[in-house]
């Protein structure tokens, strides 16, 4: 299931008594502190906030932050890292989300998994209002963050574009989310692809799909170079394993696939038209036998990034190359 943004529960009032942020994207656990915050301040603006990480927050601390006050401020008591917190501390945040303090907001942001979950458990018990906050691992995710980021912009976005702007940028949301702020600012009319082409096309060489694409079309040293600049500039192996397979993948389904229109081609096999025109372009030199062979290749490259080999990188170039040669495997 898509989470293209941070999911609420149906008690959506931001002031609610304790507001639970659950996972480990960051910037969705910023919004959720945000939304908070600003809604403090519109109801009243000399909001005081305190942000505390769990060495912060010490036995005690949460009752002295809590306690009444002869001039009944609002507050916002934001601690982060929930999950760490002491076993003491523990206690004194059960104690408290029973019985919640006037005019003070909690916000307690948790990373999820077992570690500190009965404190989760115990903040869901309370009837703590809960924002999704989980890390976009999956490429489809992240494409639909950008196309929600431009609707909530008011502004109007191709899918070309939006998937553009995704290979360029890569896996960090902030990125994502400051490029769709300066295409929204800079830009007038509807945002396509040759655009983004002209803001992001050097950010481009360094994505994951850039590697797959290079791979695919059998152009092993562009690829390889792709791949360390990829690296380089901190995108995640394990995304890198994936645009490959779904770049091998679309070519098998396509080399499989009745002839027909683009758009045809489009319905059957579940992909955009402009994919199915790339796709036609990377698949020369393409055999079954080559297909299979690249699939084992990413297989192997995926079981190597998520611990069973010593050497990511290793791994992941073995494949670029095993991919590159099979992109040419036809007329040998």
């Amino acid at each position: 299931m898509l989470v293209p943004m941070a999911r609420k529960t149906a008690s959506d009032d931001p002031l609610a008594p304790v507001t639970l942020a659950v996972g480990q994207e960051d910037l969705l656990l910023d919004r959720a502190v945000r939304d908070v915050v600003a809604a403090a301040r519109a109801a009243d603006a000399d909001t005081d906030v305190r942000e505390l990480t769990p060495d912060q927050l010490q036995p005690g601390t949460l009752a002295e932050l809590t306690s009444p006050s002869l001039f009944a401020e609002r507050k916002v008591v934001v601690v982060r890292n929930a999950q760490d917190l002491s076993a003491d501390t523990i206690k004194d945040v059960k104690a408290y989300l029973s019985a919640p303090a006037e005019e003070i907001t909690l916000v307690l942001l948790h990373a999820g998994g077992a570690k500190g979950k009965g404190l989760l458990d115990a903040a869901r018990k309370a009837g703590a209002r809960e924002v999704a906050c989980p890390k976009m691992t999956k490429p489809a995710d992240r494409l639909a963050f950008v196309r929600q980021e431009f609707r909530a912009t008011g502004r109007s976005a191709t899918p070309e574009a939006c998937q553009a702007l995704v290979d360029a940028i890569g896996s960090d949301l902030r990125e994502l989310a400051s490029a769709v702020s300066q295409l929204v600012a800079d830009v007038e009319g509807t945002i396509d692809e040759a655009v983004v082409g002209r803001y992001y096309t050097g950010r481009a060489e360094a994505s994951s799909f850039t590697v797959a694409d290079r791979a695919v079309e059998g152009r092993a040293a562009e690829a390889l170079e792709a791949l360390r600049w990829s690296l380089a500039t901190g995108v995640a192996p394990v995304m890198i394993t994936s645009a490959l397979a779904q770049g091998v993948r679309a070519i098998g389904k396509l080399s499989s696939a009745r002839g027909g229109r683009p758009a045809d081609l489009a319905r059957e096999l579940g992909m955009p038209p402009w994919k199915i025109d790339r796709v036609r372009q990377q698949m020369r030199g393409w055999t079954p036998d080559g297909v299979a062979a690249a699939l084992r290749a990413v297989a192997e490259a995926d079981a190597g990034v998520k611990g069973g080999g010593d050497d990511p990188e290793y791994a992941l170039e073995k494949a670029v190359v095993t991919i590159a040669r099979a992109a040419r495997s036809r007329g040998r």
